[in-house]
């Protein structure tokens, strides 16, 4: 017949994880092999000795409280539930289990069976998974930044071809403009010099003073257009390249702006006036006189061009916080919807039919005003007029010297 309690004996100490047995007091009345294995001890330095000498702290100091409530209470915190528990080695060392506690009834003797099973190799295997988790998720950030890196870059490259071939494009309509405006522009005059040059030849025979005066007097104006209109090309060339240099001077802008009247008012229409007004005790500016001057006779010059005889232009200065000026005309004017593009190469308002241009001269002014950092704005309506209004610093800066 098989004996039980050698039967019982065995698998206890055969048994893989390890099984304490503890009185009601807490004192350990045996321990099995597996257990002392795991807490590094020997049977005789356990057993007649409190268990908690096998729990690190917290579990250490209130143990024996929390059998002293189950005995009082019944409260159960580990009993017939089991949890997760820290265990002391003899080395110091702790070590993660599971704790499972049954309760034991024998002649009259209440005894706690504790099943102790090791969770070290669980943790260690749960820590090289949350380890290569958070490498893992680095791995996966890391690639997610470059990703956006690089999507980034393909969006800044994908802006710049897009702005490449806009650049590109608005050139190609640049030089259809430039073809058509320069096809126009020089083609005309020099007709009228074609012309007139036939006509002298036909007058010359007859010695007809009148006629051939007249008509040289033609070519000298189909000249000077020719002229006005390369200037305009070589301007914007010196400025495309980067070869217009500012160098500002303290110049009296009343005296400059009556040469400027003066010289202008002798191409005037029949009958059109330059009436110029300066404003401030002072009349002295710090500024480009070469690039002033040019901005000015442009200005002037389209309002002798696009206005009729028997006209005013207003030629006004100011010199107070800042130095101003307006030139005002009661010309053609400007459409409204021609207005957004007033300033940029090449482009004539619709309504200035066969007025010579190159298109040209607004630009150039815009830039040269810019360079002595100053502003241009205009105001106009159509067959009402324009006024164009020049703003700069009146205080001189120790950079511009």
């Amino acid at each position: 017949m098989l004996d039980t309690a050698k039967l019982l004996k065995a698998i206890i100490e055969n048994a893989i994880d390890g099984i304490i047995t503890i009185d009601r007091d807490g004192i350990v009345e045996s321990i099995n092999p597996a257990a002392l294995k795991l807490f590094g001890y020997e049977a005789a330095e356990v057993i007649g000795n409190n268990v908690s000498m096998l729990m690190p702290e917290p579990d250490h100091s209130s143990h024996d409280r929390y059998i002293q409530n189950y005995h009082r209470t019944g409260e159960k915190k580990i009993i017939g539930i089991g949890r997760e528990v820290r265990g002391l080695r003899k080395d110091g060392s702790t070590f993660p289990f599971r704790l499972a506690v049954s309760e034991v009834h024998y002649e009259n003797k209440i005894a706690f069976t504790g099943f102790v099973h090791d969770l070290s190799k669980e943790k260690e295997a749960e820590e090289k998974l949350l380890q290569h988790m958070e490498e893992l998720e680095a791995t996966v950030s890391n690639r997610t930044k470059d990703l956006i890196k690089l999507v980034s870059e393909l969006e800044k490259t994908k802006s710049e071809v897009s702005q490449s071939l806009e650049k590109e494009k608005e050139l190609n309509q640049l030089k259809s403009r430039f073809v058509s405006m320069a096809s126009h522009e020089f083609r005309t005059p020099l007709s009228g010099v074609q012309l007139s040059a036939s006509l002298i030849e036909k007058y010359a025979d007859k010695l007809d003073r009148a006629n051939i005066l007249k008509h040289t007097g033609k070519i000298k104006n189909s000249v000077q257009l020719l002229t006005s209109i390369l200037n305009d090309f070589l301007s914007l060339e010196r400025l495309e390249a980067g070869k217009v240099s500012v160098n500002k001077e303290e110049i009296n802008l009343v005296q400059l702006a009556e040469e400027i009247t003066e010289e202008m008012q002798m191409v005037c229409k029949a009958n059109q006036h330059i009436v110029y007004q300066h404003t401030g005790a002072s009349g002295i500016v710090w500024l480009d006189p070469n690039l002033l001057k040019n901005c000015i006779i442009n200005l002037i010059s389209n309002a002798i061009k696009y206005s009729g005889e028997n006209t005013f232009i207003e030629f006004n200065t100011e010199i107070n916080d800042t130095c101003t000026l307006v030139i005002k005309d009661d010309g053609i004017g400007i459409p409204e919807e021609d207005q957004k593009n007033l300033f940029e190469p090449f482009f004539r308002a619709h309504n200035t039919g066969n007025i010579p241009g190159t298109g040209l001269g607004l630009n150039i002014v815009k830039r040269y005003v810019s360079l002595m950092g100053g502003t241009v704005s205009c105001q106009s309506t159509q067959d009402s007029g324009t006024v164009f209004t020049l703003s700069f610093d009146t205080q001189p800066h120790s950079y511009d010297r």
